[in-house]
């Protein structure tokens, strides 16, 4: 189903046994002088030895939605590189329904062919509106880029219009449009997944990386013998429930141990984040911030690139997110539309096919907890302009929450803001804004955003 490259590695119990003989002999072991790795090291759960075994794996053709409560939902323990929905607009413009169809077909098989057409006809109406309504976006997209960005360049300008445009109006696209990955795990890592995969995608992508993995390296197969675990998916959201909002919600739970926080200087944050290396911060480590938050499904997909905070199981709420372009539309009436849409088609499938067959627009709540480094390194990037408008204003709304904390707190709303802020100048170089990075000595540095 899904084409997975395996860029290969040196052998793996070799570089185990290695590691093990470097804890316990006085001299450097000799390479391939070796263990009982299964026996005396994965046994006993000695896995840090077999975790210098890395993996890349080439991904095409998964679902988007199945990336988003699957691959990247649990375990921080990976590093992929995703095909952005914010920049690749073929992949809503010339839909492969066939190649959808098809993939319906091989992870839901007691799924039914009338099911599959009226599945198909949800899936056409949300890029019908997309295509409908696109050029109207753009055209308003960037009136609101000269207003809010009044030093952009005509390059940048014609670029970033049509890329902000297509973002907002994404929100009626499905989750199970594909989508390609670049994911590199550890071992220990993919033995984890392999055998906590808890969507039909996840178990056959598993499958293929630890298949291509033994192809190479037969000698590790005692460690994949797969005991298939409980499936997890999301519950739908009653059809009562269904609501239109136009901003995503925070609520700031607690902030823990501000007394040992100390406020990291910009040099160590940019262009390389050492917050997690240096000694001098270590004490930011052992506090943090815990919020529980409410966004989009697009925005769900933002935030897990931030793999050093921890979320909690995520929920539909029955919200549609109808971004600033689309409420200028006046698109209430299709969201609702499609929203009711979905929870139809979803009556008569299993609830882990219709969990991915969510509008991106559709929205899910969980709680998240980061300590003040790893909040830090997340709001450098979010409070920026060149971060998507919705996550911008989940990083606001979290700057304005601690900012009626109080002056305890004054020091601490430091890590919000952006390179900009205090370097008085764009780090993004051709990418810059356009915004007037002068209004930080005189005016409102974190508005309300329209793009």
């Amino acid at each position: 189903m899904f084409k997975i490259r395996l860029n290969p590695n040196a052998r793996p119990l070799v570089k185990a046994s290695h590691a093990a003989r470097k804890c316990y002999q006085s001299k450097p072991p000799k390479w391939g002088d070796m263990i009982d790795v299964e026996g005396r090291l994965f046994g006993p759960s000695h896995h840090t030895t077999l975790e210098h075994n890395l993996y890349s794996f080439d991904i095409e053709g998964v679902s988007i939605g199945d990336i988003t409560f699957g691959m990247h939902l649990a375990n921080p323990f990976y590093n992929t590189d995703q095909r952005s929905g914010r920049y690749c607009a073929k992949m809503f413009l010339e839909p492969n329904f066939r190649e959808i169809k098809k993939y319906i077909r091989t992870f839901w098989p007691e799924v039914n062919e009338r099911e599959i057409k009226n599945v198909l006809g949800y899936i056409k109406k949300g890029v019908m509106i997309y295509h409908q309504n696109i050029g109207k976006a753009t055209e308003i997209s960037t009136e609101l880029i000269k207003k809010e960005r009044p030093l952009v360049s005509a390059g940048n300008l014609d670029a970033n219009a049509p890329k902000i445009a297509q973002e907002q109006m994404r929100m009626f696209i499905s989750l199970i449009f594909p989508t390609g990955v670049d994911f590199s795990v550890d071992l220990v890592s993919l033995f984890s997944m392999y055998h906590s995969a808890w969507t039909p995608s996840m178990r056959h992508i598993t499958d293929e990386m630890v298949k291509k993995i033994l192809r190479k390296f037969p000698e590790v197969d005692f460690m994949f013998q797969r005991k298939f675990p409980k499936q997890w998916e999301m519950k739908m959201p009653s059809a009562d429930s269904i609501k239109i909002k136009y901003k995503p919600s925070l609520k700031l739970l607690n902030i823990e141990g501000i007394e040992d926080f100390v406020l990291p200087p910009s040099e160590i944050m940019y262009p390389i984040d050492l917050l997690h290396f240096l000694p001098d911060t270590m004490n930011n480590n052992t506090g943090g911030i815990r919020t529980k938050i409410e966004i989009s499904a697009a925005t769900m997909g933002q935030d897990q690139r931030h793999r050093t905070i921890g979320r909690g199981e995520p929920k539909f709420t029955g919200n549609f997110y109808l971004p600033p372009i689309l409420r200028r539309m006046k698109m209430e009436k299709e969201a609702l539309g499609l929203m009711n849409q979905w929870l139809s088609v979803s009556q008569n499938i299993p609830n882990s096919l219709a969990m991915i067959l969510a509008p991106y627009g559709a929205m899910v709540t969980y709680k998240k907890r980061g300590s003040f480094n790893a909040v830090a390194h997340e709001q450098g990037k979010r409070l920026c302009f060149c971060a998507q408008e919705e996550i911008y204003h989940l990083g606001r709304m979290l700057r304005l929450a601690i900012q009626k904390k109080g002056e305890k707190y004054e020091k601490l709303l430091q890590i919000f803001e952006p390179p900009c802020y205090r370097a008085g100048k764009c780090i993004e170089g051709l990418r810059y804004c356009g915004r007037d990075i002068e209004l930080r000595l005189i005016g409102d540095y974190f508005p309300e955003r329209n793009i």
